[in-house]
């Protein structure tokens, strides 16, 4: 009997002991709620909290979106139409035909298909030029990352100047100094200002500095690794995400240049897309010039095509490929060095 009752008033008092638990943990989450809401109202982001406020920011992020979206947008409905409905139809407005493929066809086929000239020269520099900075970007940065020698405070003075001087201050010296070289009008006078990138060289020596611990290259060293195999198979793999902003930036800027093919080429045959389409648009402006603002429309929808598919092919690609990339590098990087990267991890 005394046994049945302990038994009874010890199943009460841990049910007490587990009611007291739930209790306790449903206060503790409460509490870190709480503070949670409070962390997220001082950084700002109170938008569960401040419904107005939500309300507010995503009105202020759709006027934002549309405004960004407005020249895509136009481009798309206006590269639909003809000469004629160019002229006649509201800018946001379809013409009465649709005649995007034709107007590509023309395009391609227009002054004896000088634009695909045009889009194989703004590539040829892009690869070439904004390529070559890149790893020129990459190994001059991770040198002066993780090397010490003499000059590299006055190395690092001479990179952050260069960062702010204007490109056109220097496009008149860049002009005389390729003009008495015999290189102005040929690909060189593109290419070869395009292979320094004084902001590529300095965002990876920062990220050099940051992602490349020095225990993992000593670690490399011990295993009898050269420089050229620490850097190709140890380093470089860490260094992914700054690669990748430095060659966005720089083959931006060369996409988009504009400043140094005008003053550098006269011979059309060299002229990239921004100087091509800028020279239809003048001759469609001007004054009994042939009207080919549908053209200029076209063209310009068809060079910004290459960025499209570019960026929904790199978080594609970005996803699939990222978990394979462990087990690749296990099998080359030697025990050592893979005894740290495990004791890091």
């Amino acid at each position: 009997m005394s046994t049945a009752t302990m038994t009874a008033s010890d199943l009460r008092a841990q049910e007490r002991a587990a009611k007291r638990a739930e209790r306790e943990r449903q206060r503790r989450v409460a509490r870190d709620e709480k503070a949670e809401r409070k962390r997220a109202a001082r950084n700002g982001f109170a938008n569960v909290a401040n419904p107005r406020r939500s309300v507010l920011l995503t009105v202020v992020c759709a006027v934002f979106a549309v405004y960004c979206l407005f020249p895509f947008v136009y481009l798309l409905i206006n590269a639909t139409k003809t000469q004629a409905d160019f002229t006649s139809t509201f800018g946001l407005g379809f013409g009465d035909t649709f005649a995007l493929w034709d107007n590509i066809a023309t395009v391609f086929a227009y002054q004896d298909g000088i634009f695909a000239r045009w889009l194989v020269n703004t590539l040829l520099y892009v690869v070439v030029g904004a390529g070559g900075a890149t790893l020129l970007a990459i190994m001059g940065g991770y040198a002066l990352a993780k090397f010490r020698f003499p000059g590299r405070r006055a190395v690092f003075a001479v990179i952050i100047g260069s960062i702010s001087v204007p490109g056109i201050a220097l496009a008149v010296p860049q002009f005389l100094l390729f003009a008495k070289l015999g290189l102005t009008n040929t690909p060189w006078a593109m290419i070869i200002p395009s292979l320094i990138s004084p902001f590529g060289l300095y965002l990876m020596w920062i990220f050099s500095e940051q992602a490349v611990p020095t225990e993992l290259l000593e670690a490399a060293r011990v295993d009898g690794a050269g420089e050229w195999r620490t850097f190709w198979q140890v380093s470089l793999p860490l260094l992914a995400p700054g690669i990748v902003t430095t060659a966005l930036f720089t083959i931006v800027a060369t996409w988009n240049n504009y400043f140094l093919p005008l003053i550098m080429l006269k011979d059309a045959d060299w002229y990239p897309l921004t100087i091509g389409l800028n020279q239809w648009k003048d001759q469609a402006s001007t004054a009994g010039g042939q009207a080919i603002q549908n053209l200029v429309i076209t063209g310009s929808l068809i060079t910004i095509i290459p960025w499209s598919s570019r960026s929904s092919c790199s978080r594609n690609t970005g996803n699939q490929d990222s978990p394979q990339e462990p087990s690749k590098n296990k099998e080359v990087i030697p025990p050592v060095t893979a005894a740290f990267l495990n004791r890091q991890s």
